[in-house]
């Protein structure tokens, strides 16, 4: 089998990278559905249609694990998938597949707990807060899928989201560094402000993002610890593959890249961060 790797756009390279050099053997197919990208302001029925579409495409094309590495379609279609398509899906192909997300890895590492944990509600004051800022799409910070987790796990944490509405249109496009860090600094002025202070840690919570991981160090207090969800989708995924011997990851290091849109080369952002010129073809 292969290993899937889907995202609204290029931002899923950032995943896609860190899964790249945990499993460097394993065969990979990333599909960026560029021709509907951003995911981030769309209503949660064309989301979930357009990630299955995804799926779909990627299972055709010889994978049996689809990760998305998307966090809004991981918020908003994950579950929706898994339990009312997949099961039928599973029966009409004849072999087990899947579709993983990166909410619970991201989740897990905030929070320190296994998903299974949940915590014990208690009537005592917490003495001591830890700020926790997400920055994401306006329909992940719509769904409040970190608020409401986090809480259930960990008491001590306060979640804040703040909706980015043009950042992953900007990294998508190879906008200019100067104007994708003024855009990053407003944002994290903008939390702060609601907050009254910075945060003491932060969430980049939507995969475009990790491509500019300096600026938003930059704009945030010195030292200030960033949760980084494509190393957590790679642990996660490692401990999968220990519990579900059933799918392997293929052993030639295939690496093909599709597009639903414009095939070619991609910007010298992305190239940038992938170490390398990286070309699209056409899904």
């Amino acid at each position: 089998m292969a290993i899937g790797v889907f995202d609204s756009g290029v931002g899923g390279l950032s995943v896609h990278h860190r899964l790249v050099e945990r499993f460097p053997a394993a065969d990979f197919i990333y599909l960026a559905d560029q021709a509907n990208t951003p995911y981030g302001g769309r209503p949660g029925e064309e989301i979930v249609d357009l990630t299955r579409t995804g799926c779909e495409r990627l299972f055709a094309e010889g994978c049996d694990l689809v990760v998305l590495a998307c966090n809004t379609a991981s918020g908003i279609a994950l579950r929706r998938l898994q339990q009312t398509w997949l099961p039928g899906y599973r029966r009409g192909l004849g072999r087990p597949v899947n579709v993983l997300g990166i909410i619970v890895p991201t989740i897990e590492a905030a929070t320190g707990l296994p998903w299974e944990h949940e915590a014990e509600r208690r009537g005592d004051k917490v003495e001591k807060l830890d700020i926790l800022a997400v920055f994401s799409t306006p329909a992940t910070a719509a769904s409040r899928v970190y608020e409401i987790e986090i809480d259930k796990r960990r008491q001590d944490v306060a979640v804040f989201s703040q909706p980015c509405p043009e950042l992953a249109g900007l990294i998508e496009a190879g906008a200019p560094r100067d104007e994708l860090a003024a855009a990053i600094a407003g944002h994290v002025k903008a939390i702060a402000t609601r907050i009254g202070r910075a945060p003491d840690r932060a969430i980049l919570g939507c995969t475009h993002y990790e491509i500019t991981a300096d600026l938003f160090r930059e704009a945030l207090p010195p030292g200030t610890p960033l949760i980084h969800q494509p190393q957590a989708t790679a642990d996660a995924l490692a401990r999968y593959f220990e519990r579900h011997p059933e799918f392997t990851t293929g052993s030639d290091a295939v690496r093909r890249f599709l597009t639903t849109g414009r095939p070619g080369a991609q910007s010298s952002l992305v190239a940038a961060f992938w170490g390398a010129p990286l070309s699209f073809e056409r899904a």
